[in-house]
């Protein structure tokens, strides 16, 4: 069977999305307009000169984004060293722009992250700041903090700064167009060179990264449809340094007694359990003695087996958090230490390269910054530390919540008029029980419920619609006969 091309076109489908996308801004409540006094102390905050620090514009710094993107948190300069490599990589510091207290910082206490939905993006800040003044736009003079890591010829870390700098971006890239250009720009063969070297060096320490590409509601082309977004190289390889940066502030946060990691526990043996006669069922070879990361990174996402294990493995990757701790550093040996780190990553690991679009990040730059130079850490950071887990957890879940919700929403539009209709899939997931599972049409990018028992994991199999309500945003399958 072919696959199908299905966009929703006409005014009528473009009003019914944008309705649709209304009623979930109201379930979940999502923020609306910033209210006047936050603008207004957005736009007198952007006005102002940046603070004296030391110029470091003579370092040729490049973002790295999706395309069009304006919220530009990170900018990278990387050298090769006699004994390694040297990453500079520079964060916009909110701080210099957001008064503790003042109106723009407790609205961001409201909201915790941005929101992107697929007709707007509901910022952590006002557009004055997250896309203007205090972005690391390209040709713009923009106080930053710049980390600079050492790392030996092995990927692990030698030395680590952090400072308030002034920076200039030279360029903003996008992915697609680094890939492309990786093997004849110095700058990305180089990213290349040291984000190989930071995945090989995560797999030594038993880290893992799910190469699954995300689905996403797209808009072109005058219509509404479905994709898969990522799986590039180039993304993983950024990725790699704003992990690095996330595990170089772990450690000064836990030597320090005062911090706030990002953490996910183990798997339960019990999951792990599972995966592995998931492995079986699909014939994936997993040798005693390997560890699910090690399995995963042998896999190709576009084989329809390997595409079903990798689904089944997200079911590890739960119980994601925040540890805020302060005083006596929590303790990193014994039955407790796995508590402190981030399993995916196998590590210790905290949020800080994200400050225009995450709250947390802010907190825990500016701790960093404190114990590097020696200094007191801030009143209102100590003060803010205690809530700021609970804090991130509602935001961060009102974000995924959003998310799947547009993804459904579109899902069900696109679909209501192919009720009865047989599709090409492939079953990605089955239920515990047997009953039922996860497929993903060939074509549009869905992943939608099929009822049924004995579902074939990893297999292709044909599927009828038997129920696509944008209301309820329900798609459903059965086994076609």
């Amino acid at each position: 069977m072919p696959q199908r091309s299905i966009r929703l076109r006409t005014e009528e489908a473009d009003s019914e999305v944008r309705a649709g996308l209304g009623r979930i801004r109201e379930e979940f409540a999502v923020p609306g307009a910033f209210p006047a006094a936050v603008t207004a102390e957005a736009v007198r905050a952007a006005r102002h000169s940046p603070e004296p620090a030391p110029d470091v514009s003579e370092l040729p710094f490049f973002t790295l984004d999706p395309p069009g993107s304006m919220d530009l948190d990170q900018a990278m300069h990387l050298e090769r060293r006699a004994e390694g490599y040297r990453v500079h990589y520079a964060i916009a510091d909110v701080v210099s722009f957001v008064r503790p207290g003042g109106a723009v910082d407790t609205e961001s206490h409201a909201r915790g992250v941005t929101l992107y939905l697929p007709d707007a993006r509901v910022p952590l800040h006002p557009s004055e700041l997250s896309e203007g003044a205090a972005s690391l736009l390209p040709g713009q003079r923009r106080p930053a903090v710049v980390w600079t890591i050492d790392l030996g010829g092995d990927g692990e870390i030698t030395a680590v700064d952090v400072a308030r700098r002034l920076v200039t971006s030279g360029e903003r890239l996008d992915y697609a167009g680094a890939q492309r250009d990786a093997a004849a720009d110095p700058r990305l063969a180089l990213l290349a060179e040291i984000g190989t070297l930071l995945l090989r060096a995560e797999a030594e320490r038993g880290g893992v990264s799910l190469p699954l590409p995300e689905q996403e509601v797209v808009r072109r082309d005058g219509g509404w449809g479905l994709a898969f977004r990522g799986g590039l190289p180039s993304e993983a390889w950024n990725a790699q340094i704003s992990l690095l940066t996330g595990r170089a502030a772990a450690r000064l946060m836990l030597d320090g007694g005062i911090g706030l990691l990002r953490t996910m526990p183990p798997p339960p043996a019990e999951a792990v359990a599972r995966l592995r006669r998931s492995a079986t069922a699909l014939g994936i070879g997993w040798p005693d003695g390997r560890s699910y990361g090690e399995v995963v990174r042998g896999l190709d996402p576009s084989d329809s087996r390997h595409a079903a294990f990798l689904h089944e493995a997200v079911g590890l990757m739960r119980g994601a958090g925040y540890t805020a701790f302060d005083g006596t550093g929590p303790k990193e040996t014994g039955p407790d230490a796995a508590a402190l780190e981030h399993a995916a990553v196998a590590a210790p690991y905290a949020h800080v390269t994200a400050p225009l679009r995450r709250l947390a990040d802010r907190y825990a730059t500016e701790i960093c910054l404190a114990l590097t130079a020696g200094g007191e850490i801030p009143g209102w950071v100590r003060s803010a530390l205690p809530g700021l887990p609970d804090l991130m957890r509602r935001s961060l879940q009102r974000g995924a919540s959003v998310d799947r919700a547009c993804v459904d929403l579109v899902e069900a539009l696109l679909l209501r008029d192919h009720v009865g209709e047989v599709f090409d899939a492939v079953v990605v997931d089955v239920s515990g029980n047997g009953s039922g599972g996860l497929v993903q049409l060939l074509s549009p990018a869905v992943l939608a419920r099929c009822d049924g028992d004995g579902l074939p994991l990893g297999d292709p199999v044909r599927v009828r619609l038997v129920e696509s309500d944008p209301v309820r945003r329900q798609v459903r399958f059965v086994p076609a006969a």
